[in-house]
């Protein structure tokens, strides 16, 4: 067994840098920031610093506002003025020119950062698909649980509430958020939540009745095939968009920041022949999990694989 670490040294580094992006709000982007701020007033060690935020949607987003807050190198370059000036009316990789935009966008985006000498990306809400996974490895916030499995597969996937439509549909009870290492784009941007799952939020509660869930169900096989621009707006879609922003808070604010840390760190490994996640625990302790769970506590638990005969453990 030949283990490598998922964040690759950097001759002459200590302390890996890293590029927030984001699209909209930037919300986890400033959790993460805030997180950061904190442990360094404490005095606990920071594992990375931040070298750049980096948005696709200056005019819109918070990039620009929590640049100025923290003082930081803000790297911008506008996806739709991007698509709009190479005669393309949508922002999207559905088709081969389309895929060709998005590469051509990925570039500039790459010139761009090349100055800031970024170890690793974090997705903090940022909406484009991109092949920058090709040049550093980049961690992304998922609404959904990763471990729940239907026929072997993710169930949970998918983009704005589907993950969580998707949980309330088959009856679960609760909803976590997982961080993963994003995959490259492929055509339709097919397999974007199939990366390694490094971190899980404990289970948040989610309540609704059988009656609650029949109906569910029903508009849910009403629906037509496609979804309209800008949503459902039905029932369905209302109840799991309250929920992802319950989740926002109770899940993604638990595990994404924490999982940055450890990722930083070092402590995430992969086995090179059959690309088995390892949680290093100790200096020569290397432990093969399925993931690991984080709690609001500050607590980690690694979760092993259901054929183990440890299921999980916790760790500091």
């Amino acid at each position: 067994m030949k283990l490598h670490p998922f964040l690759p040294a950097i001759p002459g580094s200590s302390c890996p840098r890293a590029a927030i992006f984001l699209s909209g709000s930037g919300s986890n982007a400033e959790e993460i920031l805030k997180r950061m701020a904190a442990d360094a007033s404490a005095g606990h060690p920071v594992s990375f610093e931040v070298a750049a935020l980096v948005t696709d949607a200056p005019e819109t987003s918070r990039a620009r506002e929590l640049a100025r807050q923290y003082q930081l190198p803000l790297v911008e370059e506008d996806i739709r003025k991007f698509y709009h000036a190479r005669g393309e009316t949508r922002v999207s990789i559905a088709t081969p020119r389309g895929l060709e935009v998005r590469e051509e966008w990925t570039n500039v985006l790459r010139q761009k950062l090349a100055p800031h000498g970024i170890a690793f990306g974090i997705f903090a809400g940022f909406v484009p698909l991109t092949n920058l996974t090709d040049d550093f490895p980049c961690l992304n916030v998922h609404p959904g649980d990763l471990t729940y499995r239907q026929n072997g597969e993710r169930h949970l996937v998918g983009l704005h509430e589907i993950p969580i439509e998707r949980a309330i549909l088959a009856g679960l009870d609760y909803l976590r958020s997982s961080v993963i290492l994003a995959t490259r784009v492929v055509s339709g941007g097919g397999g974007m939540d199939a990366g390694p799952l490094l971190g899980i939020s404990s289970p948040m509660p989610m309540e609704f009745s059988s009656n609650q869930l029949e109906e569910f169900r029903k508009v849910a096989a009403a629906r037509p095939a496609k979804r309209p621009v800008g949503g459902f707006h039905d029932a369905l879609e209302e109840f799991a968009s309250a929920q992802q922003d319950r989740l926002k808070v109770a899940g993604d604010w638990v595990v994404f920041y924490p999982v940055v840390r450890d990722f930083a760190a070092d402590r995430f490994y992969y086995d090179e022949a059959t690309g088995q996640l390892h949680f290093r625990a100790g200096a020569d302790r290397f432990l093969p999990i399925e993931t690991v769970q984080y709690s609001s506590d500050g607590s980690r638990e690694l979760i092993f694989a259901a054929d183990d005969e440890q299921l999980s453990e916790d760790v500091q």
